[in-house]
């Protein structure tokens, strides 16, 4: 056994006993960590507000080696997750943070750069009502960190430039963007197709860069109704569902 401590962000948290919970941490230091919080369901809690879901908080665990569930020492809270008023989609949208994180990652298996920009995301659901951008550069982004996010440059068949395809004949499927002339290449294991214009590869590109560039992007209405049914399809192959929250993210 260990004692470890590191910032920390609350993604779950389940009934564990009459006065205990199973908080789910996402840690900067130590991935998404579960630990058994005792006495979190007393009035006067030792853990005060600090587990509230979405909280940014710093903990410190005992970390068992022995693959039980670790035990919660300490959390001191930080900043708790307030949305934007008035625009509820914005509380579902860090919802779904939280639901993607759980799910897409793996304990103890950290992601330095996931954690540390799901922080900032998280804030900007509080002080703008626009959570698609927010949405789609988190999709992209956890895609990414876990190894999962097609190229959006060529072909994932042949390696052509997709700057080089006819924009609307252009195929997106679970392996990648497919162009015209390898599609009939394609097999059941490449996932479902849909077509997408060269205006929303160009978004999910410029999304998906490591820069700031995504946060003025224009996007039009066509083409942010495009993004997101290709992202909700995405999504759910990648996790063999569909997530909870897309039935609640809606205009």
């Amino acid at each position: 056994m260990s004692t470890e401590k590191t910032p920390a962000l609350v993604i779950r948290q389940a009934d564990f006993s009459n006065t205990s919970r199973v908080v789910t941490f996402m840690t900067r230091e130590f991935g998404k960590v579960a630990c058994v919080a005792k006495g979190a369901k007393r009035l006067k809690s030792p853990f005060d507000a600090a587990l509230d879901l979405l909280t940014h908080c710093g903990i410190v665990f005992i970390h068992k080696t022995s693959g039980a569930l670790d035990i919660l020492t300490e959390a001191s809270f930080v900043h708790r997750f307030k949305p934007y008023a008035g625009e509820l989609n914005c509380l579902y949208a860090g919802y779904y943070i939280a639901e993607l994180l759980d799910s897409l990652t793996e304990p103890h298996d950290p992601h330095y750069r996931l954690f540390d920009e799901s922080v900032p995301l998280l804030t900007r659901l509080e002080e703008t009502p626009n959570w698609r951008r927010v949405v789609l550069r988190f999709e992209l982004l956890i895609l990414e960190e876990t190894g999962q996010l097609p190229s959006f440059d060529a072909c994932a068949l042949c390696g052509r430039l997709l700057e080089d395809s006819p924009p609307a004949a252009t195929v997106f499927i679970r392996s990648g963007f497919i162009c015209p002339t390898c599609l009939p290449d394609a097999t059941a294991e490449d996932g479902v197709s849909r077509p997408v214009s060269a205006g929303t590869a160009h978004i999910l590109r410029v999304f998906s860069e490591d820069s700031n560039t995504w946060q003025d992007l224009p996007v039009t209405s066509a083409q942010a109704k495009e993004v997101r049914a290709l992202m909700n399809l995405l999504i759910a192959q990648t996790l063999g569902k569909r997530p909870r929250m897309h039935g609640y993210l809606r205009d």
